[in-house]
């Protein structure tokens, strides 16, 4: 039984040892099988990592070409015109390609085009860019697409550009001192900044105060006066202490106030001085007709004291008698015509005024009345009892500018208000539509001023010299106006001057003023003084982050920042074919 029962182990013995080589070279041929899976993954794995790194460097790529227009922009402001006509992105714009020493290969298009390199790259990375200008003029906001290139992947993004400006503030002031032709202070002395040596006293700077509250980024080229106000934004200054504060905590006195309320933690904070332009003549460029390659729509040009009223229904009421020709040719005008769009002559000069449509995304330029004998608008001093009589609204008002200011009973506050050769527009209403007004000499805003639809329309108010909020009085020092408070819905711009209250101490408590929109001065202006004048409620209009008013003025240095920025299909392959 024994002999048996090893037999059949031994049997059993030699079939385990043939099952075991099996087995073995089962496991062989699995852990080969998992060897060269692994391999391969890895391989895989290299290769979709190397892939990855250039797919996202390919972004990088775009986005170093968006930097790269930006800094050509910085050193040529008109950069703007140029770009690729054969682009479908640039098909509604206005663009050429820069020629000789001034080509720029990431204009390039298609297989044959050239790319430009990443600067330091080695050539490993390359971008193009397609220019969009069709909306450059009206909002001062470009489109720029831009493909990066990195190995055989391609990225795209499209970018808004928009010029960094005046319109970036709620507030913005060069000096914080009254303006010295009001205030009488020496300019020679006075007209620097606090940080840069002015005197302390003696010089008319101004304080917000209590109850002021701004509601919105502000910034000033000078040290700020804050006693008890409010400030919502960001707040700016290029004054640079070393240490302490960024802001004065004195009032108009120079006596020490408290209360200061800065809602933002880190605010105030320094920022470079903003570079004011001397005056805003640049502007009347765009009501010429003879460069149309830089100004393809022309906006309406009149002559001596205006009157604007805009009217809900998307049209404005214009009285102008002095306008002769509302578009002109040549710098200085040479010649000039009279479109229809901008209203007859005959209806301008006329008790009633023309009633036009609003200009769509475009400007309306108040000059002077010229006194060089070959400019189409020049006229002579109308003398003639039936030709203009520079008086004001009633015999009992003497004389004026002849479109009804000074008013009944009016005193005006100085000999050169109303001036009947001057360049003043007078402007209220409610907007319809998206324009511009800029005068040469002063803007009056005489009523509320505000939006048919807050989230379309918009407006711009640049004098050269001051922007008056009218606040008539009598020779008792009382207000003419029956109503109190004014709203006010605008970009404002005072090149030269101050934007104010007209006989700011004077017609007693006038309610609020309330502005939507952004200010800029050169010099601090009072809108209310002890019991006189209004209190500040100004609230920035978000929408200024990513658009301007139509052919608004910009600062004398400009930069350009990245508004929104989305990435879309690639445009481009690898080869440079379009996709």
């Amino acid at each position: 039984m024994m002999r048996w029962m090893h037999k059949r182990l031994g049997v059993g013995s030699r079939d385990e040892r043939g099952m075991a080589l099996v087995m073995v070279i089962a496991i062989g041929s699995v852990l080969t099988i998992l060897v060269v899976a692994a391999t391969a993954f890895a391989l895989g794995g290299l290769k979709k990592s190397t892939t990855d790194e250039s797919w996202g460097s390919a972004l990088a790529a775009a986005y170093a070409g968006i930097e790269e227009y930006q800094s050509r922009l910085a050193n040529d402001t008109a950069y703007y015109r140029y770009g690729n006509p054969a682009s479908s992105f640039s098909a509604a714009s206005r663009v050429t390609l820069p020629t000789g020493a001034s080509s720029n290969p990431a204009f390039g298009l298609g297989t044959a085009g050239t790319w430009a390199a990443v600067p330091g790259s080695a050539g490993a990375s390359a971008f193009r860019y397609e220019v969009d200008n069709a909306n450059y003029l009206k909002t001062g906001t470009l489109r720029l697409r831009a493909t990066g290139k990195v190995g055989n992947e391609t990225r795209s993004i499209v970018a808004d550009l928009r010029q960094q400006g005046f319109v970036d503030f709620l507030y913005f002031t060069d000096y914080e001192i009254q303006d010295p032709i009001q205030s009488g202070v020496s300019v020679a002395t006075c007209q620097r900044y606090a940080w840069a040596g002015r005197p302390a006293t003696g010089c008319s700077e101004i304080a917000f105060g209590a109850n002021d509250v701004v509601d919105g980024p502000a910034h000033s080229n000078d040290t700020m006066r804050i006693c008890n106000a409010t400030f919502t934004g960001k707040v700016t200054t290029s004054y640079n202490p070393s240490s302490g504060l960024r802001y004065s905590p004195k009032n108009s006195n120079n006596v020490n106030c408290s209360g200061q309320v800065f809602e933002l933690p880190g605010y105030p904070a320094y920022s470079p001085v903003v570079g004011m332009p001397p005056t805003n003549s640049q502007m009347k460029k765009e009501i010429r007709t003879d460069i149309p390659a830089e100004v393809p729509d022309p906006g309406c040009l009149y002559t001596g004291p205006t009157q604007i009223i805009f009217n809900a229904n998307g049209t404005m009421t214009v009285r102008s008698p002095w306008s002769v020709k509302t578009r002109v040719a040549g710098d200085p005008a040479t010649s000039g015509t009279t479109p229809p769009e901008c209203g007859s002559i005959n209806a301008l000069g006329s008790a009633n005024g023309a009633t036009i449509t609003v200009p769509k995304d475009n400007l309306i330029y108040v000059q002077n009345v010229p006194t060089v004998a070959t400019d189409p608008n020049f006229t002579p001093p109308k003398l003639l009892p039936n030709e203009l009589a520079c008086r004001g609204d009633g015999a009992s008002s003497g004389a004026g500018n002849g479109i009804g200011f000074p008013t009944v009973q009016e005193v005006p506050p100085s000999s050169d208000s109303y001036g009947c050769r001057n360049g003043d527009a007078f402007v209220k209403g409610t907007v319809s539509g998206a324009v511009t007004v800029a005068s040469e000499n002063y803007v009056y805003v005489t009523g509320d001023l505000v939006y048919n639809d807050r989230a379309k329309d918009i407006l711009g108010l640049v004098g050269n010299n001051s922007v008056w909020v009218w606040n008539p009085v009598r020779a008792n020092g009382s207000s003419i106006l029956a109503n109190t408070g004014r709203r006010i819905d605008a970009a404002i711009v005072s090149v030269a001057h101050t934007f104010q209250l007209q006989n700011y101490n004077k017609g007693g408590d006038r309610g609020t003023l309330a502005v939507t929109g952004a200010i800029a001065q050169k010099f601090r202006g009072i809108v209310r003084s002890g019991t006189n004048g209004y209190v500040k409620h100004y609230v920035f209009d978000s929408r200024f982050r990513y658009i301007a008013p139509p052919k608004f003025i910009s600062p004398v240095s400009t930069t350009y920042g990245v508004n929104v920025w989305i990435e879309v299909k690639p445009v481009f392959d690898s080869t440079g074919a379009a996709r």
